[in-house]
């Protein structure tokens, strides 16, 4: 039997469900690579916490939003590993508040770091892990990638496009022997939206008048759930992530829902046989030469 141990890159190790992950991957006896950008400033006391947890867990400087910074780091880990078994894309940025607001640069950033930061880390694994005919890319999505809310648009539209690109590429890459899944977490006290940004078009928040002052309100009032006793753990998330890491090849779902998703997990199983049952459909009808593509 092989002592050589499976390998993970973990994107967004230096908080929430990153962080827990890179620790639990370890136990688990995966050499893990958990990348954060600023491990040797703003993140230092990560790093040495994380180090210190376990001779298999290597911190590396990546940020997602930057093409050289993910291409340096991933040559990095192929270096030192020789191989990815699985990619953990969990680096995510979420903006609340009034929709009209947020500015398209706000929107923009919000989509590097979702959306673009996880389509560079895929495209700088996927070709040695269709040279080695396997994989697992496991993609942190959200609630709102299958609804949207309102206050979350320009969050949920990053997630959506998230969503849209996996399943797509989970077709193309299945013949090599990779895998795609998508989880999707409800609300969790991890953080995020408290690092999150304001609306920086102040004049359309005047606008408004009284009903701008909606979202403080409501995500308030959530935040004290998600401070209390009852508020859901984020372990749930992790737990996920392992379960999906050791299911065999095949019979992994596209999507999980996880935690208070208020319906996104019957979405879930009313959309992926539609999509299958299409797809076939298209297929059958290009090879008997029917309609077009």
């Amino acid at each position: 039997m092989s002592d050589v141990k499976k390998s993970i890159v973990i994107t967004g190790s230096s908080s929430g469900f990153g962080q827990k992950s890179v620790k639990d991957f370890a136990d688990r006896g995966y050499q893990v690579f958990a990348t954060m950008r600023g491990p040797e400033d703003k993140n230092v006391a990560v790093k040495a916490e994380l180090e210190a947890y376990s001779d298999s867990i290597h911190v590396i400087d990546m940020d997602v939003t930057n093409d050289e910074s993910v291409k340096t780091a991933f040559a990095s880990v192929l270096n030192k590993a020789g191989k990815i078994d699985i990619l953990l894309n969990n680096a995510g940025v979420m903006y609340l508040g009034i929709t009209e607001a947020f500015s398209i640069a706000q929107s923009r950033e919000q989509m590097e770091t979702n959306y673009y930061g996880a389509m560079r880390t895929i495209q700088a694994v996927l070709p040695a892990m269709r040279k080695a005919k396997s994989g697992l890319i496991i993609n942190t999505s959200s609630m709102v990638g299958q609804i949207s809310a309102p206050y979350f648009s320009t969050y949920a539209a990053s997630k959506h496009a998230l969503e849209g690109y996996l399943q797509g590429l989970r077709y193309e890459v299945a013949p090599f022997g990779i895998d795609i899944a998508i989880v999707q977490p409800g609300p969790f006290p991890t953080g995020l939206s408290a690092a999150g940004q304001q609306p920086n078009r102040t004049d359309i928040l005047d606008s408004y008048g009284e009903l701008a002052n909606i979202p403080a309100a409501i995500f308030e009032e959530f935040g004290k759930f998600m401070q209390s006793d009852q508020a859901p753990d984020p372990q749930m998330v992790v737990d996920t992530y392992l379960a999906l890491a050791d299911m065999p090849d095949g019979k992994r779902p596209t999507r999980t829902a996880v935690g208070l998703v208020w319906g996104v997990d019957e979405i879930n199983a009313a959309k992926q046989p539609i999509q299958d049952r299409v797809l076939k459909e298209m297929q059958l009808e290009n090879v008997l030469g029917g309609a077009d593509a």
